[in-house]
């Protein structure tokens, strides 16, 4: 049973190449919403990108499931695709991650479990993926359209150049090389060359000739292992031969101050390209040039130049370098016009705009809600439903309010609670920010591990950077959601399940991360839990027991924080059952867990729950045990 630590308030705290094809917007803005779009049919190697006809492997289904190429992913949207351990794919968006494992049809997305009902498989060397799955994992949506294609739509935020402005690349003429200062690399920049846009979170920079004929880019990566050229040669390979390219050339290069490696190839349209790669200092550098002309890998020499100039460094002393870098005193511009929310927010940190949620790979995680205020309520009283909703949450030694305070944010005064909270694993510190204005509530949830001290500078910092349009959200929206921790845990909402014949009654203030009660499994979370119905016809009840007894055992032999509690037979919805308890403690986190398996009409049921020792309050254990005794056969 894996460990599985919520938010606080019940959200899991757990890039890319694109093609010269790709069309690009006219900026209007340096920070601004696109919406990439994606055409593709099953059946047919045409796909559209943004309106432009691409030459794809083509789509197929399996088990109703539609597969496509993974490198769809990178050249539409640009997400990073990563193939690691020879067999896990990891596709990255923004803040999000989907993982997939050859042969499994069980994804992860953003650390948590999905079933995909179908496995990525090779086809004559290119690496199929299941459509849907991925893309919603992504933060993409999915719908046909009446010509029976399926469009995938994906708002990104994109940085860019504004074509007007006085200081634009093309206006300096001072300037003959440009680059990023924050990540720390500069090239030269041709005459025919023109900025199209920066991306991720400034990590792609892509460029595009003056008369189209080549395109260019630039994206950073974290890479925390060393790669040695020849491991960066295998790594360049294995990413085109699994999207769909055909290798040509090949070479690794040890002179100079940076090794690299580099190869050569031709996507399925016939268009022909080079990559390099760099590593240094935590940070891979991908370089990519496309050119729609050449007609052979051997015309790609005539832009040996501009690749041969890519230099990892950027001296500030150099005033002929244009910084494309929009990072300044180390924060970065974050936005969700829908809202009416600027900010701020640490340059490293991921940004995903759409869930305004900014997080850092250390543990400092940042959202922003805004929801509905009730009717004649204040901000104290807002304040302290969430103090109530913690103290039921958590047991008593595992919280602790430590400070209540005002601060000005956009013009305003918000309450802001300071409090402590521990899973087992250490202490977190959160700082959550009240601010209710023209009827809606200003919601900021600021927590880092308790020894990251620095990070109370920067919750200062981010909060003194907001600004708000209030009217913004008036305007856009009538009733929003309620706030999740104002939820009663006792109110439950019935789900049924015709396929599986059986319905249960789940607390609404649980999470639900898959919960389409035709399939199986469905799973819901919340902070510090999990519960989850498995249906099987392929295993009978003793089958399934059998597996479990074996699989504690092991268990018991291989890992030293593993307990199996008891194992009993017992009478389950009305039926006999098998049940097993047990505690584990991973990753420091202990937590209990049970498993009840039981056969009815030859479909073998598996009801799982877990509940981390810190969250095992009164309220949390009753809300759980009342979803498990609730679990009813309908026929």
């Amino acid at each position: 049973m894996k460990k599985h630590v919520m938010h606080v308030l019940g959200t899991a705290i757990l890039t890319g190449i694109l093609t010269a094809g790709v069309s690009m917007p006219q900026w209007a803005s340096a920070a601004e919403m696109i919406t990439s779009e994606l055409r593709i049919k099953t059946g047919s190697t045409g796909a559209y990108i943004n309106g432009n006809k691409q030459t794809i492997i083509k789509p197929y289904q399996t088990n109703g499931v539609t597969m496509v190429p993974v490198g769809i992913f990178k050249k539409a949207f640009g997400s990073e695709i990563r193939l690691e351990k020879d067999d896990v794919i990891k596709i990255k968006e923004g803040a999000h991650t989907v993982t997939l494992t050859m042969g499994s049809t069980i994804a992860w997305v953003d650390g948590v479990k999905k079933e995909m009902g179908a496995a990525p498989q090779m086809v004559n060397g290119v690496l199929m993926v299941p459509l849907r799955p991925v893309a919603a994992g992504i933060g993409a949506t999915l719908a046909p359209n009446a010509s029976g294609e399926l469009v995938i739509r994906l708002p990104q935020w994109s940085e860019a150049a504004d074509p007007d402005d006085e200081d634009d690349i093309a206006l300096d003429d001072n300037k003959t090389k440009v680059g990023n200062s924050y990540y720390g690399w500069s090239i030269n920049y041709p005459a025919d060359l023109m900025f199209l846009q920066s991306g991720d979170q400034e990590r792609l920079m892509s460029f595009r000739s003056t008369d189209g004929s080549y395109y260019f880019e630039v994206y950073v990566s974290d890479q925390e292992v060393a790669l040695d050229p020849d491991d960066m040669l295998q790594q360049l390979v294995q990413e085109a031969k699994i999207n769909g390219g055909t290798v040509l050339d090949r070479q690794t290069v040890s002179k100079g101050e940076t090794p690299y490696a580099r190869i050569v190839g031709k996507d399925p349209d016939g268009t022909f390209w080079e990559m390099r790669q760099y590593v240094s200092e935590g940070r891979q550098y991908d370089v990519y040039l496309a050119d729609s002309e050449a007609l052979n890998y051997k015309d790609l020499g005539k832009r040996a130049s501009l690749l041969n100039s890519f230099q990892l460094s950027f001296p500030a002393s150099d005033k002929s370098i244009k910084d494309l870098s929009t990072v300044e005193d180390g924060m970065r511009f974050a936005a969700n016009e829908d809202y009416g929310i600027e900010l701020q927010v640490p340059a490293g940190w991921s940004v995903d705009n759409n869930q305004m949620t900014y997080q850092d790979k250390n543990g400092a995680f940042l959202q922003l809600r805004v929801t509905s205020a009730p009717p004649r309520t204040t901000v104290k009283e807002w304040s302290g439903q969430l103090d109530q909703w913690m103290r039921e949450t958590f047991v008593g030694e595992s919280y602790e309010p430590v400070r209540s305070y005002t601060m000005n944010i956009a013009g305003e005064t918000a309450e802001v609670s300071e409090f402590r909270y521990n899973f087992g694993d250490g202490w977190q510190t959160e700082f959550d920010v009240f601010l209710q204005k023209n009827g809606y509530r200003y919601y900021a949830e600021f927590s880092f591990p308790e020894a990251q001290e620095a990070n109370r500078k920067w919750f200062e910092r981010v909060m003194d950077s907001m600004q708000i349009d209030f009217d913004t959200v008036a305007d856009n929206f009538g009733q929003l959601d309620e706030d999740p921790y104002l939820i009663d845990k006792s109110k439950t909402v019935k789900r049924t399940s015709k396929r599986y014949q059986y319905s249960v009654n789940i607390p609404r203030y649980w999470t639900p991360y898959s919960d389409q009660f035709e399939y199986s499994p469905v799973m819901y979370t919340f902070t510090g839990g999990e519960f989850s119905i498995a249906a099987n016809a392929n295993s009978s009840v003793e089958m399934t027991v059998s597996q479990l007894r074996e699989a504690y055992a092991e268990a018991a032999k291989s890992r030293k924080n593993f307990k199996l509690l008891g194992s009993e037979e017992l009478t389950f919805a009305g039926i006999p059952a098998f049940s097993f308890r047990y505690h584990e403690v991973e990753n420091g986190i202990p937590y209990s867990g049970r498993q009840i398996v039981i056969e009815q009409g030859g479909m073998t049921y598996t009801i799982t729950t877990a509940l981390n020792d810190a969250n095992s309050t009164e309220a949390q254990v009753a809300a759980l045990e009342k979803a498990v005794n609730s679990f009813t056969f309908t026929k």
